[in-house]
């Protein structure tokens, strides 16, 4: 990096792979709100049947004794997801070790964002629904979701300052954090012990293949797919596993950036002191280089880093529309009923009220009592802003309503909520951002 000017040192290395991430989740988001609106009038057309059909289809995987058959919708949702929630402990994992969760300074704002973005709208929902059908559906209005919020602050363009972003995305993978240990916690069903000791012995496979520093993803991978397999046999959630598994993924390389570096440089330099015979063909030495370059190459990426980059693309263009494809479908026939449904209206109170003010109140309690600071380039009035949007709910609502109730109609209503909330709550973050940041932020030609 010698003659590299700092600046240009810290977009590479910080910046630019941020903003990569943040290109995935906001195409993402937009990509979700067009699934969902397209499930909704699915749902709602002379073709609803074939939509609800769809989703009861069972999917048999395996043969004899290890077969699985489940509805669609739920290889969709313990599946599908569980690939979801691996890859969003790999961002933990990073966020924590690295990255914006990695100090007491970094992750302080955040942290108190994120406790109040859970609290409050989980009291406010016990509050308003107590003594009513539905009260265990505390755990729904906690959530955020980080890819339609970031897709609604993406519509602002530049005028967004980059720390902002980072703010919103921080406290979201805590919120993440937050879901996961609810649905561990309170949203698992009657536990079969033999086969969580199974997980749980496979699971402990994992930390040693770290000690004695295994690289290669493979191993990881199979056991996790089984560690799955028995989460699910026992009861707790399987998602769960997707999380766990990520935890123990290595984030060191197999070579040091400087020692690829020089492996690259010698193996370039040989490539370039044999002559070509021609411009296609290569001596047996220039494909020795090549080999040793590729190498090189494939040992300096983490693993950690390399599998979060590969499934971003895959988790945001395909699962979590698919998700929202099938779950996101609610017959409207009786939204009349829904409406009526105080759940329906508890839920939307959590995520709009809950969320903004909870956000909002813990910032600010942090910012005064000399825990954490402010944003560059934020204000108040922004912060508030982004609690709007951290009451987007969306697909981890989704999925922990799914969890929360058996009952058809007060998942119905239960999805009306969150629909009516994240609405609201994206579309107000929108107008008052819209409103209060100037049209051109400081700093933001990125």
């Amino acid at each position: 990096m010698a003659g590299i000017p700092t600046t240009q040192v810290i977009r590479k290395t910080i910046l630019t792979p941020f903003q990569r991430f943040l290109h995935t989740e906001s195409a993402g988001g937009i990509l979700l709100i067009f699934f969902t609106l397209f499930a909704m009038l699915w749902a709602n057309s002379p073709w609803a049947q074939s939509y609800f059909a769809l989703w009861e289809n069972k999917l048999t995987i395996g043969f004899g004794d290890w077969a699985l058959s489940k509805e669609l919708i739920l290889w969709v949702n313990d599946g599908l997801m569980a690939i979801f929630f691996f890859l969003v402990g790999l961002e933990i994992k990073r966020e924590v070790l690295i990255g914006e969760l990695s100090s007491v300074k970094k992750a302080s704002l955040p942290f108190f964002a994120a406790i109040g973005g859970m609290v409050l709208p989980a009291l406010l929902f016990i509050l308003l629904q107590q003594g009513r059908p539905g009260a265990s559906g505390w755990g729904i209005p906690m959530a955020t979701d980080i890819a339609f919020s970031l897709g609604i602050l993406s519509l602002l363009g530049k005028r967004v300052p980059v720390s902002m972003k980072i703010f919103l995305t921080a406290f979201a993978i805590v919120d993440d954090i937050g879901a996961v240990l609810v649905i561990a916690l309170f949203y698992s069903n009657e536990i079969y012990l033999t086969a969580l000791y199974i997980a749980l012995g496979l699971f402990a496979i994992l930390p040693i293949l770290n000690f004695f520093n295994v690289k290669k993803k493979t191993p990881y991978l199979l056991l996790g797919i089984v560690i799955w397999y028995f989460f699910l046999k026992s009861g707790l959630h399987p998602t769960i596993a997707g999380i766990m598994v990520a935890f123990t993924i290595p984030i060191s390389s197999r070579i040091r950036c400087r020692e690829f570096v020089e492996e690259i440089e010698e193996n370039l330099t040989d490539f370039r002191d044999y002559n070509i015979p021609n411009d296609r063909l290569l001596t047996y030495e220039q494909l020795s280089a090549v080999g040793t370059i590729e190498r090189a190459a494939e040992s300096v990426q983490p693993p950690l880093q390399k599998l979060e980059h590969s499934l971003h693309t895959f988790v945001a263009f395909f699962i979590l529309p698919v998700f929202a494809l099938a779950n996101a479908g609610v017959a409207l026939g009786d939204a009349g009923a829904a409406f009526s449904n105080p759940l329906t209206l508890n839920i939307a109170m959590g995520l709009l009220i809950g969320k903004t003010v909870g956000i909002t109140l813990l910032s600010w309690i942090g910012v005064k009592a000399g825990f954490a600071s402010l944003p560059e380039g934020t204000y108040w009035k922004h912060i508030i802003g982004l609690g709007l949007l951290g009451g987007v709910g969306f697909t981890m609502a989704l999925f922990i309503a799914n969890l929360a109730f058996t009952d058809a109609e007060l998942l119905g209503a239960a999805k009306i909520g969150i629909l009516l909330g994240s609405t609201i709550a994206g579309v107000g973050g929108y107008i008052l951002l819209r409103i209060t940041l100037p049209k051109v932020s400081p700093g933001s030609n990125e």
